[in-house]
């Protein structure tokens, strides 16, 4: 690619090392979650939500358990406006949930933002001007003082306004662009905003550090963040909030970093909706803490019913290989992956362990409520032995044994690649029984047993032609067998022979494999009924169909 030289680093380091989040672990706690849905995810639609889709995704937020919801800029347009007058006036807000609401630093502004927070039991006025350089010189053209008396001037009105206003309001302060600011500046601006509000213990201010545009390295955005919180004025009695968009791709990243480097809350969205390429992805952040055992406080143990409200409402696709959310997130479609799953499911089943670590699979998917039959174990011409016949258990009930397997994998991924696509757990289902599950061009019809058992009479049809068979063995079943190959007058040999009852539909019903040997191929067939001896008659007539023998047999 050409002209890369004009792009430079913008961004700038703090000026010293602040790299104590480097020796932490992992984040050890959930942070204080604010869904921006509503409001920076809802300005970046190509339409809008209207009034009454912003009312059922603030229910599916609360639902999910967000205790802080931004929605949206009131001053801005009559349904932001009426969206807040709605929640308010309509008792929607619960008492432990505070809505959120952005305002300029302009007076009239946030006069008419208080007007709509009238009456609110909880709410959180977020008061943002811009300051990185970029701003302060090509947009404002303004110099950092004069950047810093719109902040102060900003602050005070909101300090007035809230003596005058009916309800129960704190503050957050957001310098716009903080990651194209340099961080002596912002911490300027940030004490500045402090010195007016004068937090305490029981009246905290938020000071919200966006990544308004990602332009570094997550560990520049950490060391940025740790800078911040280790020099503000009153950290005791301040809440340090991170905004991550995701112009570089690694908002998630920088929103752990951030945590680790002493941040206390997270605003973003669902599925990391939001400007250019979005906000950070509060499902991600939040199942990332869940899969190293820390419960974020949030539900998405319906991610598909969550997915399903969210692109209705909204217009938007959640792409399916999204994390933890996506459709194909938990699909396994190559042999080797089915089969280290299937294992290790197995391996779950037979040791019951305290935790999860099944290959290839980050979270149990029924944690969110996705299937393993229908999430995990996806069957197309890449798939193997392994996964197939996971799925034929877990499904169908059938457990196929080990060298029969392998004949089915090779079989159902033929035809995945014939047909050129995706086969459904019913139609592997539907092949299986046509292909092992054959009762023509011979037919069992019954049979009867004399001398305890040791010697069995058959009847079959051959073509419509009744055909008889008698033949003695060491049991009902070996008598039976011996009686279809002296009937029919073929050789073969039995290679292998499984039996167990059906779990999977009809507990009665009991399952037979059985694997024949004919000039020198291997032949299966699988036979269903209540009784095990017929059931395993049936699986033989089935492999002798399936191997040819009898095409040239005339009864």
């Amino acid at each position: 690619m050409k002209n890369a030289e004009k792009y430079t680093r913008g961004y700038f380091m703090p000026p010293a090392s602040y790299l104590e989040w480097t020796q932490k672990e992992y984040i050890k706690a959930p942070p204080l979650w604010c869904s921006v849905d509503l409001r920076d995810g809802n300005q970046a639609l190509i339409i809008p939500m209207s009034l009454e889709e912003k009312l059922e995704f603030w229910k599916l937020l609360v639902k999910a358990g967000f205790k802080e919801i931004e929605i949206g800029f009131p001053a801005a347009s009559d349904t932001e406006y009426e969206f807040c007058r709605a929640l308010i006036e309509g008792g929607l807000i619960p008492d432990d949930v505070s809505i959120q609401v952005l305002t300029q630093s302009r007076k009239h502004i946030i006069e008419k933002t208080f007007d709509a927070l009238r009456g609110c039991k909880n709410a959180v006025v977020h008061l943002y001007n811009s300051t990185s350089a970029a701003q302060r010189e090509q947009v404002f053209r303004k110099s950092k003082q004069e950047i810093i008396d719109i902040a102060v001037l900003g602050a005070e009105i909101c300090a007035e306004c809230r003596e005058k206003t009916e309800g129960n309001f704190r503050f957050e302060y957001s310098p716009e662009s903080f990651t194209g600011t340099e961080p002596e500046f912002a911490l300027d601006v940030c004490n500045a905003v402090i010195d007016v509000w004068k937090p305490t213990a029981d009246s905290k201010v938020i000071i919200n550090l966006p990544g308004t545009v990602e332009v570094s390295m997550p560990h520049v955005y950490a060391s940025q963040i740790e800078y911040m919180c280790k020099n503000l004025n009153r950290r005791e009695n301040l809440i340090i909030s991170l905004h991550p968009h995701n112009d570089r791709g690694c908002a998630v990243a920088d929103a752990e970093l951030g945590l680790l480097a002493g941040a206390d809350r997270v605003e973003g969205t669902l599925f990391g909706n939001g400007e250019r390429t979005g906000n950070v992805d509060l499902i991600t952040l939040a199942m990332n803490l869940y899969s190293h055992g820390i419960n974020p406080g949030l539900d998405f143990s319906d991610i598909s019913a969550i997915t399903a409200a969210y692109e209705r409402i909204t217009g938007m696709r959640v792409y399916e290989r999204q994390p933890y959310s996506g459709e194909l997130v938990f699909a396994a479609f190559s042999g080797s992956h089915q089969d280290a799953i299937a294992k290790g499911m197995k391996w779950r089943e037979e040791k019951n362990p305290a935790h999860w670590n099944v290959p290839y699979l980050a979270i149990d998917p029924l944690d969110i409520g996705r299937e393993y039959d229908g999430d995990v174990i996806r069957i197309n011409s890449q798939s193997g032995k392994g996964g197939i016949g996971y799925l034929m258990e877990q499904k169908f009930g059938f457990i196929l044994p080990a060298k029969m397997r392998e004949n089915v994998g090779y079989f159902i991924k033929g035809i995945s690649d014939r047909e050129h696509k995706e086969l459904s757990p019913q139609e592997v289902y539907i092949e299986f029984l046509d292909n092992y599950v054959k009762f023509y061009p011979l037919k069992f019809e019954s049979v009867s047993y004399a001398q305890k058992g040791k010697i069995a009479t058959v009847f079959m049809k051959l073509e419509n032609t009744v055909i008889i068979g008698k033949s003695s063995g060491n049991g009902r079943l070996d008598a039976a067998f011996n009686a279809f190959k002296k009937a029919l007058n073929i050789e073969y040999s039995i290679l292998d022979y499984k039996e167990h009852s059906l779990e999977k539909g009809s507990t009665s019903k009991a399952v037979a494999y059985v694997a024949i040997e004919a000039s020198s191929e291997i032949f299966w067939g699988v036979g269903i009924h209540e009784d095990i001896i017929e059931a395993a008659i049936f699986a033989l007539v089935s492999a002798i169909n399936n191997s040819g023998l009898i095409s040239n047999c005339r009864p």
